[in-house]
């Protein structure tokens, strides 16, 4: 009697931890669902729109890359936006701002593990809100100690992406960075892909 309670103990335990997994997951999918859905309403109407009532971050430009689909930029580059996909750095500038550079963080193990395979003369495209298209060139990529150099936002127009470096380290949170750096070429059309 001993040994079946043990045995269901383990079941049981085994079945909650399938059970929390696949909660986990169910709500990543439908969050991105609805974080889709809330960048198609702002596209309508050019209003920044929640993806749920309580969210804290909401899509604030779609980025792409070259090659995949395009990944949906979160407002703020707080731990809780990065967690849906790449975020606008505070203070930095909207895409296609002519002031400042438009700076985007993202995690080096998700959404910005393809950072790796740019290289110079790459172009990066970055649509907003109104759904206007603006192209960047890349022109370098390195690494950077951040107990060392601070990422300070540039004046005048450009894209600064930034992710943890290494790519494939298995802990997180070390102090280097890998920057890539494009310059603005212009802006193109509304229903440019």
């Amino acid at each position: 009697m001993l040994r079946f309670l043990l045995v269901m103990s383990f079941l049981l335990a085994g079945a909650w931890q399938l059970g929390g997994a696949a909660w986990l997951l169910a709500k990543a999918h439908l969050a991105h669902y609805l974080i889709d859905d809330a960048w198609e309403q702002q596209l309508r109407s050019g209003e920044p729109v929640r993806p749920w009532p309580w969210a804290d971050t909401w899509p604030v430009a779609r980025l792409s890359l070259g090659g995949g689909r395009p990944l949906l930029v979160m407002s703020g580059s707080s731990g809780q936006a990065l967690a849906f996909g790449p975020g606008l750095v505070e203070n930095s500038g909207a895409p296609g701002a002519r002031d400042r550079n438009t700076v985007i963080a993202a995690h080096r193990d998700t959404h910005f593990n393809g950072l790796r395979d740019l290289r110079a003369g790459q172009v990066v495209r970055l649509q907003d809100i109104r759904g206007r298209w603006y192209r960047y060139r890349v022109s370098s990529s390195r690494v950077v100690d951040s107990r060392r150099e601070q990422m300070p936002i540039q004046a005048g127009p450009g894209l600064v992406l930034v992710t943890c470096y290494p790519f494939d380290a298995l802990s997180a949170g070390g102090p280097l960075r890998f920057v890539v750096h494009a310059e603005y070429l212009g802006a193109g059309r509304s229903q440019e892909a």
